[in-house]
């Protein structure tokens, strides 16, 4: 076998687990649009389409489940499911592997209720108030440590609203494009206003759990996200799910990872 593998054999390797197996890669998620969609049996979404468009071009097929949040980081604790979807580096774990390359990014903004305005331009401007989140999730050390204020967990993001437009919290924190989209949705429009300060900027990932093969399988995920975030393909698909315009630029295909996975093969031979 020549020094270097090509990429087609590392590839193979990485996934001899599951697709070599004829297994499936367990993914958990929760929905929330626009990255994550789910009517029905059907499922779609950002974040969702480009997952599943990577590993189909990889050869792996994927079984999902969609369930709350911190039932899906449960399920990845106790070994019921391979990946989870959209989580971000500040949940980093010893027992997860992130791919480089993000699926995407989401800014966490405060919303409040236009009848009960209040001014945010910093974590200590919470002082003394209550504020909707969600359970499981992770917003920024600062606020997620704060004991200057109370924060309030709801079933649902749309719970959330609903208790916003009650009076019974003060403020909630969402994605940015996830609130604007749930304005429009409960129609809340004259009701409901993003605050301008982001609380937090993150990327979002797929993480894999740390079993055999799974390191190679996370650089291979990576590399094909990276390229296929490169067509126009792409662009349409930010297009479609968020209303926006994509700012990446087509480029030159980055060999490096892809290198990167090759020569660890044929070091490992």
């Amino acid at each position: 076998m020549p020094p270097i593998l090509s990429i087609s054999a590392a590839a193979l390797l990485a996934c001899l687990s599951f697709s070599a197996l004829g297994e499936k890669l367990r993914i958990v998620t929760e929905p929330w649009s626009p990255y994550v969609i789910v009517d029905g049996n059907h499922a779609s979404g950002l974040d969702y389409d480009a997952t599943a468009i990577v590993f189909e071009r990889m050869g792996i097929d994927v079984e999902w489940q969609f369930l709350p949040w911190k039932r899906c980081l449960m399920m990845l604790s106790e070994g019921e499911a391979d990946g989870i979807l959209d989580i971000n580096k500040e949940e980093a774990r010893a027992d997860l592997l992130y791919p480089d390359e993000p699926l995407s990014s989401i800014d966490w903004v405060i919303f409040q209720a236009n009848v009960r305005p209040h001014a945010f331009n910093r974590v200590e401007d919470l002082h003394g108030l209550t504020v909707g989140v969600s359970p499981g999730y992770r917003y920024s050390p600062a606020f997620d440590s704060s004991t200057e204020f109370i924060r309030e967990p709801a079933p649902s993001h749309e719970a959330n609203f609903g208790k916003l437009i009650r009076g019974r919290i003060d403020l909630m924190v969402t994605d940015r494009l996830l609130g604007r989209q749930m304005i429009e949705r409960l129609k809340l429009e004259g009701q409901v206003s993003q605050l301008p300060t982001v609380l937090n900027h993150r990327g979002q990932y797929l993480a894999l759990r740390r079993n055999a093969g799974m390191d190679l399988l996370a650089q291979r995920f990576s590399a094909e996200l990276k390229r296929f975030k490169r067509e126009p393909a792409y662009a349409e698909l930010v297009e479609r799910y968020t209303g926006e315009i994509s700012t990446a630029l087509p480029e030159e295909p980055d060999k490096s990872v892809d290198k990167t996975v090759e020569q660890q093969e044929s070091g490992a031979l």
